[in-house]
């Protein structure tokens, strides 16, 4: 990891997304090499349901592993979080106010889940404790794509 955020760090991102299963020797070495840049600890993919999980070899529900994963890749030295919306609010309880909370998985009123299994809408996501949010597929695979973000804008601010 160390080598990986070194190939970067010329690029000066702003965030760098790691795999919090990595563990904190990974996540303290991206850290570490980008001292600048907003580490984000990737808790559990949001395509991942329990059943997946015990396959892998993960004891515990989601919840529990998203909320494990966050406070050790925060204790690693993560300023941000990746994590479904559907633990978002345990996250922000776990981690407090001061770590970004990153959540794929948003889906606007009445969309199809896809390949997602932890999800919900985005005035949710953000009602929960969301800083950042990720929508892509209902954008990017939709018709009239600007017209999808217009919406999921409008369900956001209300309208």
């Amino acid at each position: 990891m160390a080598g990986a955020a070194a190939a970067v760090a010329d690029l000066t991102p702003d965030i760098l997304t790691v795999h919090a299963s990595g563990g904190p020797e990974m996540i303290r070495a991206a850290v570490d090499k980008l001292p600048q840049t907003l580490v984000a600890g990737v808790t559990v993919l949001t395509s991942l349901s329990a059943q997946d999980l015990d396959l892998l070899g993960v004891a515990g529900t989601p919840i529990d592993t998203v909320r494990r994963w966050a406070a050790m890749a925060v204790a690693a030295g993560a300023k941000a979080l990746v994590c479904s919306p559907a633990e978002v609010a345990a996250v922000r309880g776990e981690v407090g106010e001061a770590i970004m909370l990153i959540t794929p998985g948003v889906r606007p009123v009445g969309a199809d889940a896809g390949d997602q299994r932890r999800i919900a809408t985005a005035p949710q996501a953000l009602a929960d404790g969301a800083d950042l949010l990720v929508i892509g597929r209902p954008i990017t695979a939709a018709p009239d794509p600007a017209q999808a973000a217009a919406t999921i804008a409008a369900e956001i601010h209300g309208h």
